[in-house]
């Protein structure tokens, strides 16, 4: 059986679980561009909720075929940067080009079928199922009927063998962890097949484990397929073990671009976040580790609250 038109799979193997249809081994189309074959660039971008720009004349070249990672801290304008690009938000001046095209003339159905876009916090409706929520990330490619086709099949079977969610498919999304919940939203956004795709904190309230889980699958995907990704991230050991460039943004402007080893430095870390630290090299994962020093506030702190025992200690003994 196939896909039902409501994009549901209702095959199901002699054991009664749903299946879905093997992918096949990768390989490169005859006479056309490769996935990640894009180039995105941002130009004189200015942006803003009303209340004055949080992004200034930003301009920005994003590697094809390549991680990049954008840093900060809360409020520099990096979600700001993504969500423009992803056009959630609309810029007040400047553009969005991607192969040299002005993305803010294409249509939705247009851009959803070259940028996939993964925001904070994604709410799945109650009661969908982990293979229905997948599916939705086809509905850019449907014809003008809406017509569920064996490409459509393919693609979901290829999402979700790659997010390792074949035993979840019946389960409702509400159900799960949020580590398998960020799998399922990441399923939907590589049904789509897009050559760009945008994630903004994609491993917001994990734990280390699942933190390290997702950006190894997001990691995979983009060596296997050779997709442009970009996405925003806080923890700075993660962004510089995983991104082929960084971006460090302060105050609405970029601050710094290049590879984890030009832009993770003492001065650059230490100007974004406005904190002293030391970034040392991780023989291990041939990373960057960021390391915070104490600042003196806290070290002050501290001293005073261990001097008063200190003392008593003196007079007891």
């Amino acid at each position: 059986m196939k896909l039902s038109e409501r994009a549901l799979i209702d095959a199901q193997d002699p054991t009664g679980r749903t299946s879905l249809p093997t992918p096949p081994a990768p390989h490169p189309a005859q006479g056309a561009s490769a996935p990640g074959a894009s180039s995105l660039q941002v130009r004189h971008l200015t942006a803003d909720y009303g209340a004055g720009p949080v992004l200034s004349e930003i301009s920005l070249d994003i590697p094809r075929g390549a991680i990049t990672v954008l840093v900060g801290a809360n409020g520099c304008g990096k979600s700001t940067l993504l969500k423009t690009i992803a056009r959630q938000l609309k810029p007040s001046h400047g553009e969005v080009l991607l192969d040299g095209e002005d993305t803010g003339t294409w249509s939705r159905t247009q851009f959803a079928r070259r940028v996939g876009f993964l925001p904070q916090d994604p709410v799945a409706p109650e009661g969908v199922t982990v293979l229905d929520l997948i599916s939705r990330g086809r509905h850019p490619h449907r014809g003008a009927f809406g017509r569920w086709r064996p490409s459509d099949d393919q693609a979901v079977a290829e999402a979700v063998e790659l997010t390792g969610l074949e035993s979840y498919l019946d389960r409702q999304v509400t159900e799960l962890s949020g580590g398998q919940r960020q799998r399922v939203w990441i399923a939907l956004a590589l049904a789509q097949q897009t050559d760009v795709l945008l994630l903004d904190e994609p491993t917001t309230y994990l734990d280390i484990s699942h933190q390290v889980e997702v950006l190894d699958i997001l990691a995979d995907l983009q060596r296997q397929r050779g997709i442009t990704l970009v996405m925003v991230l806080h923890e700075l050991n993660m962004a510089a073990r995983y991104a082929d460039r960084m971006v460090a943004i302060k105050d609405g402007t970029v601050l710094a671009s290049g590879t984890a080893e030009d832009v993770m430095t003492d001065h650059t870390v230490s100007g974004v976040f406005g904190m002293a630290a030391r970034v040392l090299h991780d023989p291990e994962s041939d990373a960057r580790l960021v390391v915070p020093m104490r600042t003196r506030r806290a070290a002050s702190s501290i001293l005073g609250s261990h001097a008063p025992n200190a003392i008593e200690k003196g007079l007891h003994d």
